[in-house]
């Protein structure tokens, strides 16, 4: 974990769980490296992991600094476009969790 990766109070991170449809694993990949790329370059953004569970669902863990660079992110055109179309073309099912972190610890040894 990289000093800027650690969790700081404030900071807004989104849980995006999600299951694609069989069908749709390729385009998916292409669509979402695209705007990863411009998450990366938004400003306030901090850090995106995503983690593939053994069946199937993914875990998609997103991290801005504050409210109002997570707002940009979220009304951004490009990111909208993208979430109309993972519902049109992508998804079997997805839930969002967004939340303000209000405690932050980091453990190292």
């Amino acid at each position: 974990m990289s000093a800027q990766q650690r969790p700081l109070v404030g900071q807004v991170v989104t849980v995006f769980r999600n299951r694609l449809r069989p069908e749709a694993a390729a385009d998916y990949t292409e669509e979402l490296a695209e705007v990863v790329a411009l998450a990366h370059e938004m400003p306030g953004f901090v850090e995106t992991k995503t983690f593939v569970a053994d069946d199937g669902e993914r875990c998609t863990v997103v991290t801005f600094a504050d409210p109002v660079s997570h707002r940009g992110w979220a009304e951004h055109p490009r990111h909208r476009e993208a979430q109309r179309h993972g519902v049109a073309s992508y998804y079997a099912e997805y839930s969002i969790a967004v939340g303000e972190t209000t405690h932050a610890s980091v453990f190292r040894r």
